[in-house]
């Protein structure tokens, strides 16, 4: 089989690998990383005119290092990937040598490397080419994110910090071309990582200093929290009568308007029929607007009681009165007693109140500004239809005459 067709099918079988297991959690050690392995194996080689055999046997296990880990935990993915390797080569490179030094190349991309040839190096530096990159911060990341993902640590910031300062440390790229090209940048890239750890225990120590020197403050801080969210409250409060008044005033006067046009015009609408439309629209208006308004005043109440494990998850808020209107005295008691005691759940409750504040606020001024556009419209759209119909009735009946000019009366 020509080399190129070789080269082919292991893309494509490693890829469609990837793309079929689908793995989650790999946020680094995926096809992504693969290809730029490859890649990184081909500059290398490149710069060492390696021959056709040992490009096909780095192309091999550049493209097959990471595969364990689709079917292997991450300490025995070498292993893994070397046999996923010859299982699916032996069927189409007849040259055992080929596959057996491919594994050997695999096998030193161990975390502990120790590679014992120029071809052995070639694959180790591929694999943590990125480590002399810009790129390595981002890449860092992700594989502290892989590494909770599949459980086998959470690490803080400052551990993290740790322990990639003591990889980088320890590492070394092994092909001059790589330390040439690669150790100044990653000697940088320790040198921030150092920064980094160093402004964090800095904090850290800041905070603690901080939490210390609160504690003398702590009444003032507690006075203006307090104050803040009487007042937010107060504000909300007041808004909310504003809007009651605003609603009780809509409904007032559509609920006049109603009654005159039930007492007076609908007794004319007998003799004065062409009024009939335009006091339907006018009663549709008032009836509206009233129903609206009526919606944004309506309370609503719910079911008023709570349990024990609500208070002990903090989730009831007592100061509602929708939430204990229906619950015994002693259990309001009780769980009002453990509230004040706990000043996280008390002003986390202050905090949900104001939020329900805030919510039905909205819902009213929303529904209030609708029924005013509504009786604001209706009542010109009213007039306008009230006029159109006296002036059509005028001129059917010769008042008017089309000209606009009085009809001539007989002497």
């Amino acid at each position: 089989m020509e080399r190129n067709d070789i080269y082919r099918k292991i893309e494509s079988h490693v890829t469609s690998l990837f793309e079929k297991e689908n793995v989650q959690g790999l946020y680094y050690h995926n096809l992504y990383h693969t290809k730029q392995v490859v890649a990184r194996t081909k500059e290398i080689a490149a710069h060492y005119n390696v021959t056709e055999k040992e490009m096909l046997i780095l192309y091999t296990a550049a493209w097959f290092h990471d595969t364990g880990y689709l079917f292997a935990e991450a300490d025995e993915h070498e292993e893994k990937s070397a046999a996923i390797m010859r299982s699916y080569l032996s069927g189409i490179i007849e040259d055992e040598e080929i596959i057996d030094i491919a594994a050997e190349c695999i096998m030193a991309t161990r975390a502990t490397q120790q590679p014992q040839n120029l071809l052995e190096e070639i694959i180790c530096d591929a694999d943590t080419y990125h480590l002399g990159t810009k790129d390595f911060k981002e890449t860092n990341k992700l594989i502290r994110k892989e590494r909770s993902a599949k459980g086998e640590r959470v690490f803080t910031k400052t551990e993290w910090l740790i322990a990639s300062i003591r990889f980088m440390d320890q590492h070394q790229f092994y092909t001059s071309y790589c330390r040439d090209l690669l150790d100044n940048r990653k000697k940088e890239n320790i040198r921030k990582l150092r920064i980094r750890l160093q402004d964090a225990e800095e904090k850290k120590e800041k905070d603690e200093v901080t939490s210390l020197e609160i504690k003398p403050t702590n009444s003032l801080m507690t006075k203006g929290i307090q104050t803040m969210l009487r007042l937010t409250s107060d504000n909300h409060l007041e808004l909310s009568g504003m809007a009651d008044g605003k609603a009780n005033i809509l409904i007032s006067v559509n609920a006049i308007i109603i009654s005159v046009i039930l007492s007076v015009l609908v007794r004319r609408l007998e003799v004065d029929v062409y009024l009939t439309i335009p006091t339907i629209i006018f009663l549709l208006v008032s009836v509206t607007t009233i129903v609206i308004a009526i919606l944004a005043t309506r309370p609503k109440i719910s079911q008023g009681v709570f349990s024990e494990q609500d208070i002990i998850n903090k989730k009831t808020n007592l100061l509602f009165f929708g939430n204990f209107h229906r619950a015994p005295l002693e259990q309001y008691e009780n769980a009002m007693r453990k509230m004040m005691g706990d000043s996280e759940y008390l002003y986390g409750s202050l905090i949900k109140d104001i939020y329900a504040l805030g919510v039905v606020l909205g819902r009213k001024y929303k529904l209030i500004r609708l029924a005013y556009n509504i009786f604001m419209i209706g009542i010109v759209v009213s007039v306008l239809a009230f006029g159109i119909a006296v002036y059509i009735n005028n001129i059917h009946s010769g008042a008017v005459t089309p000209s606009g000019n009085s009809a001539s009366m007989p002497l």
